[in-house]
Parts: C-alpha cells; structure tokens; sequence
C-alpha cells in the first residue's frame, strides 16, 4: 500500500503517478486531497470548474462533477486509466482511495511526500468551490 500525501503536490502530476501504481497492482491512498494545487491563473481556474459544474444534464443523467476536492482528485486519476468501467481499468480503479484531510488510520504511517512550495500561480482545489 502506497500512501501519498497530496500537500501542494499538483493534480496532474500526482494523478499520473496515482494511476499508474494503480494499474501495476498497488493499492493508493491519497490524504489531503483539500490542499493538492492547480497551476494556472486563479480566476480562470475558478471559471473554468465553474463551468463544468454548471454543464450538468439532467438530475437523473450525467456528467456529475462534484463539489468535493477527494472526489476532483478521483476523477482526474479516471480519466489516466484506460477505460475505467471494464477489464484492468475497473480493477486498478477500485484500489484508488482519496481522503480530505489526514484520517486517524494513517497519521502514524510512512508517507510519500508528492509536493513541494511552489512560487507560481496556482490554486488549492479547497479554493475553488467556496
């Protein structure tokens, strides 16, 4: 089991690398999904998931893309893996945990440290749906 800590850690990079661990076999944990970042200008960021929520179909029907930052994080590691509702894709997606936040279970266990301080411009996925 591979426990990563997504703490300024960018949604692209760590989704890839999520993705792949996945695909090789390996069970992810990704805790503090709340203050992974999206590199970029904030205000086109911000408009940008806007957007895409407002596109929503109908109650009953989709795409539903949600508020919440674990689920965001999810999502993008989905659309890494090939074809995620049959065969290897599935499997390797069901091994894929995210956690807002540090859960009791894994305070005391080693973790991958995936970021580092950045001095561009870039958003916490907290920020984007205040």
């Amino acid at each position: 089991m591979k426990i990563i800590d997504g703490t300024n850690a960018i949604l692209g990079r760590l989704a890839s690398y999520a993705a792949k661990e996945a695909l090789k076999g390996e069970e992810v944990v990704i805790v503090n999904c709340d203050k992974v970042i999206v590199l970029g200008n904030k205000k086109n960021i911000i408009k940008e998931f806007q957007e895409k929520r407002k596109k929503v179909g109908s109650s009953q029907k989709g795409p539903k893309y949600s508020k919440k930052t674990e689920m965001i994080v999810k999502r993008t590691i989905r659309g890494m893996l090939p074809n995620f509702r049959f065969g290897r894709g599935k499997e390797a997606f069901k091994r894929i945990k995210c956690y807002s936040g540090l859960p009791e279970e894994f305070k005391d266990k080693k973790k991958i440290v995936a970021g580092k301080e950045k001095k561009t411009k870039f958003v916490y996925l907290s920020e984007i749906f205040k």
